[in-house]
C-alpha cells in the first residue's frame, strides 16, 4: 500500500531522523528485536493500524513492524503528544504512512483514526482503546478481519476488559500493559519522571517543599510519589483502594480524601485513569496559586468543562499553562488536562520505552502465532516474555545474574523435600 499521511510539515524530516536515532541508541532491546524481525519477517503481508503516541520511541517500534513485513498506518493517541517532526521523518525517512499533528482539535483527531483503519488492519495496536472502539461503534465492516489487536496502557485495558465483560468484544487483544516489563518500567519509573519533568518545563516550579497531591497509588502513583519526594516535596496520595491506601501510609505518606487534601496542595497530579477526580469543589477550596495537572491517559480526569464554565477568566501565562480565576482566586491548569508529560516534555526516557515497545513488537508476533486459538476476550503475554525482555536488558545494561543448579531447581519443583 502506497505511503499515505496527514501531517504538520514534510520539511522537519531531517530534524525527526535526528531525533529518532538518538532515542534509538537507548532502546537496545526492541533493536535486537528489530534484527531479528528483519530475518525471520514474523509480519509479512500483515496490515496494521497503530493508535499511540507519536513520538521518537514510538517511530523505532513502527520501523522494527515494518522490517518484519508489516504495512503499518500510524494515528496519535493523544491530540498534544505528537511530535511534527517524529511524524515528517517517519514518512519521508521510513515511507511509514502517518495521519497525527500537534494540537489537532478532535473532529481531526477521530479523522485520522479513520484514515488509520482505512488501512483495513489485520491487528490493531492502540493506547487507550479509541482505535477498537471505534472499530466496534463506526467502523464494524472491519471487524471480520481482525485477528487481534494490542493495547498499551492501564486505561486501555481497562475498557477492553469492561467490553468482554459486557461480551461487546468481538476479536482478542493482548494486554501488553499487564506485561511486568511494561507496568512496571513504564508506569513506575517512566510516569514517574516524565511527570515532574513536563510539570518543571510547564511551570518552572520548585518541588522541594511543595505540597504535592497525588491522585491514585498504583504504579504510576507509586513512581511519582517516591520522585516527588525524592525532590523535597511532601507528598499527600488519594485513594479510593483500601489496600493501595494503606500501601501509601507505610511507604511514608499521608493519605486523606481528596476534599482533604485540596486546600492544603500546592500541586495536584492525577494518575487514576478514573472520572473527575479533581472536581469543581475541590477547585474552589484549592489555595490561590495552586496548580493541577494530569498524568492518567485521558483528560477526563479533571471536570474541566464545570471548573471552565465556572471561571470569571481564563488566560494562557506560559505554553501548557492556563490561569483561571474562581470566586476571585487564581488557579494554573496545566496542558487542558491532558498528558503533562507528552504535552510540556517527550514522555517517557527512551530506555523505558525500549521495554514497552519490546512487548508491543512481541505482542504482534504472539498474534500472528496464536490467533487461531484465541477468544474474544484479554490476554496477556507469557511469563517467558518477561524474563527474556529482561534478560536482555540486564546484558545490555551489563548486569548479570544467577542460574538455578539442577539441586535447587529440584528442590523448588519437589513436594516431598522440606526443610
Amino acid at each position: 500500500m502506497a505511503v499515505k499521511s496527514h501531517i504538520k510539515d514534510i520539511k522537519l524530516a531531517k530534524q525527526g531522523k535526528d531525533r529518532i536515532e538518538w532515542a534509538e541508541r537507548s532502546m537496545p532491546v526492541l533493536r535486537s528485536i528489530r534484527e531479528r524481525f528483519t530475518k525471520e519477517k514474523p509480519l509479512r503481508g500483515i496490515n496494521m493500524a497503530c493508535c499511540l503516541h507519536v513520538t521518537t520511541e514510538t517511530a523505532n517500534l513502527m520501523r522494527t513492524l515494518k522490517v518484519g513485513g508489516a504495512n503499518a498506518a500510524l494515528c496519535a493517541s493523544n491530540p498534544l503528544s505528537t511530535q511534527d517532526d517524529t511524524a515528517a521523518a517517519l514518512v519521508k525517512e521510513y515511507g511509514i504512512s502517518v495521519f497525527a499533528i500537534h494540537g489537532e482539535d478532535n473532529k481531526t483527531y477521530y479523522k485520522h483514526i479513520h484514515q488509520a483503519l482505512d488501512f483495513k488492519p489485520q491487528i490493531t495496536m492502540d493506547d487507550g482503546a479509541d482505535l477498537v472502539s471505534t472499530l466496534h461503534k463506526e467502523r464494524r465492516e472491519l471487524l471480520g478481519t481482525i485477528l487481534a489487536g494490542t493495547e498499551e496502557t492501564t486505561t486501555g485495558v481497562i475498557r477492553l476488559k469492561a467490553m468482554a465483560a459486557d461480551n461487546a468484544l468481538e476479536f482478542a487483544v493482548v494486554a501488553v500493559n499487564d506485561s511486568k516489563t511494561k507496568h512496571m518500567f513504564d508506569n513506575r519509573y517512566g510516569t514517574g519522571q516524565s511527570t515532574l519533568d513536563g510539570i518543571i518545563r510547564a511551570t518552572n516550579m520548585l518541588i522541594a517543599g511543595a505540597n504535592v497531591v497525588i491522585a491514585g497509588y498504583g504504579w504510576c502513583g507509586r513512581g511519582l510519589a517516591i520522585r516527588a519526594k525524592g525532590m523535597g516535596a511532601h507528598v499527600i496520595i488519594t485513594e479510593v483502594d483500601s489496600v493501595k491506601a494503606l500501601e501509601a501510609v507505610m511507604d511514608g505518606f499521608q493519605v486523606m480524601p481528596m476534599a482533604k487534601a485540596a486546600p492544603k496542595g500546592d500541586l495536584f497530579i492525577t494518575v487514576t485513569g478514573d472520572l473527575n477526580v479533581v472536581r469543581l469543589e475541590h477547585v474552589k477550596k484549592m489555595k490561590e496559586g495552586a496548580i493541577v495537572c494530569n498524568s492518567g491517559h485521558f483528560n477526563a480526569e479533571i471536570e474541566l468543562p464545570k471548573i471552565y464554565k465556572a471561571a470569571s477568566k481564563r488566560k494562557t501565562v506560559r505554553p501548557q499553562t492556563e490561569e483561571i480565576t474562581i470566586d476571585g482566586k487564581k488557579v494554573y491548569i496545566l496542558a487542558e488536562g491532558r498528558l503533562i508529560n507528552l504535552a510540556a516534555a517527550e514522555g517517557h526516557p527512551a530506555m523505558v520505552m525500549d521495554m514497552s515497545f519490546a512487548n508491543q513488537a512481541l505482542a504482534s508476533e504472539f498474534v500472528m502465532k496464536n490467533h487461531k486459538t484465541f477468544e474474544n476476550r484479554v490476554y496477556v503475554l507469557p511469563e517467558k516474555v518477561d524474563l527474556d525482555l529482561a534478560l536482555i536488558k540486564l546484558k545490555s545494561m551489563g548486569v548479570s545474574i544467577d542460574r538455578l543448579t539442577p539441586e535447587q531447581k529440584k528442590y523448588l519443583a519437589s513436594w516431598e523435600m522440606g526443610t
